[in-house]
């Protein structure tokens, strides 16, 4: 097991949560998790008990990607987190969110989120630049269909 450790932009603990490693690598490593909560409505989409969250996490890249289904393995979307590169270390992810999140549905449509939040954050320059360029990479990746995003059937 693992645990995850999200942080506020000024280094305060979010939440914590445990998952099991599945894959590592140089740059990252992948988790399996579940949503152990009660059901999030979160209108574009809900977050209910057991559903299956599939976490990337990289050392080199500004956000996070949260590949998410449902119990029978339908896919739900993927919640993708604007955030600084992840501190990997043997036992515990730290990852300090920096508020911009990009969810991407099934079909590969796309809704930034709390824009206004991060506008109105006390960030550096460092982090703003940092998770601009992150939600850039996203954008890019589901465009283009690269990477997780490869199975978003093109639109017709």
């Amino acid at each position: 097991m693992i645990t995850v450790v999200k942080l506020d932009a000024q280094g305060q603990v979010l939440i914590r949560y445990q998952g099991e490693a599945t894959a590592r690598t140089e740059q990252g490593i992948v988790i399996q998790a579940r949503w152990t909560l009660p059901t999030r409505d979160l209108g574009y989409t809900s977050f209910e008990p057991d559903d299956r969250f599939t976490e990337y996490f990289y050392s080199d890249r500004w956000f996070n990607i949260f590949a998410i289904t449902r119990p029978d393995g339908v896919r739900k979307g993927w919640y993708c987190n604007v955030a600084e590169p992840a501190r990997i270390l043997e036992h515990q992810i730290e990852q300090v969110d920096l508020l911009l999140d990009l969810w991407v549905a099934p079909d590969g449509q796309t809704l930034i989120l709390d824009e206004d939040e991060f506008a109105a954050a006390p960030l550096s320059e460092y982090q703003r630049s940092g998770a601009e360029q992150g939600l850039r990479t996203l954008l890019h990746l589901v465009e283009t269909r690269q990477e997780m995003f490869s199975v978003i059937l093109p639109h017709i």
